[in-house]
């Protein structure tokens, strides 16, 4: 089954939102409890949401400083897999953000939907434990350094499975780079 779509227009900007989410069906019960619904910008040639995490596909990516071949390369990527968040589109080019904040431009064939995540690439020599089920009381898997690479499974919002060199557990998803906070995800 599939939600419903709702479909808003605002300074030239399409947001869509789920049945569940639409301002005209949720305003009432939102001003009881003062909240709002969250709008997601929807890109118009893709219809797919903005931003949205992708991960690099080839082991040598090109980011440039603007949407085209003539404009000149910033920096390049040397690993393949890296997760990236997509904050805006142009024809056949999105303008990426890495773990660093840094952006720039990258073909959209240089990118795959697959997900992957870096563990707390904002703290070096930090360790992370990865645990055998979503609570921090269950059993200790392995332990994770900050900057590892790994396949992200699922999150529920507070906790995602993810695997990272053979080590297959869970990990609190506020120390992942590659995933929304409370973000609701399955593979």
């Amino acid at each position: 089954m599939f939600a419903a779509l709702a479909v808003a227009v605002a300074g030239g900007i399409i947001y869509a939102f789920t049945e569940n989410e639409n301002p005209a069906t949720l305003s009432a019960a939102n001003a009881a409890q003062d909240k709002k619904p969250v709008a997601r910008p929807v890109n118009t040639q893709t219809g797919l949401p903005l931003p949205r995490f992708v991960s690099l596909k080839s082991e040598r990516v090109n980011v440039r400083r603007g949407p085209s071949n003539e404009h000149g390369v910033v920096w390049v990527f040397t690993q393949k897999s890296l997760p990236v968040e997509i904050i805006a589109e142009f024809d056949h080019w999105r303008r990426i953000r890495d773990s660093e904040g840094a952006e720039g431009w990258v073909y959209h064939s240089l990118l795959t939907g697959r997900r992957t995540v870096i563990a707390a690439p904002w703290s070096s020599d930090k360790t992370m434990q990865l645990h055998a089920s979503a609570s921090a009381s269950s059993g200790l898997v392995a332990r994770i350094s900050s900057g590892v690479l790994g396949d992200l499974r699922s999150c529920d919002g507070k906790w995602c499975l993810a695997a990272f060199s053979g080590y297959e557990g869970y990990v609190s998803q506020e120390a992942l780079f590659g995933v929304y906070p409370g973000e609701v995800y399955k593979n």
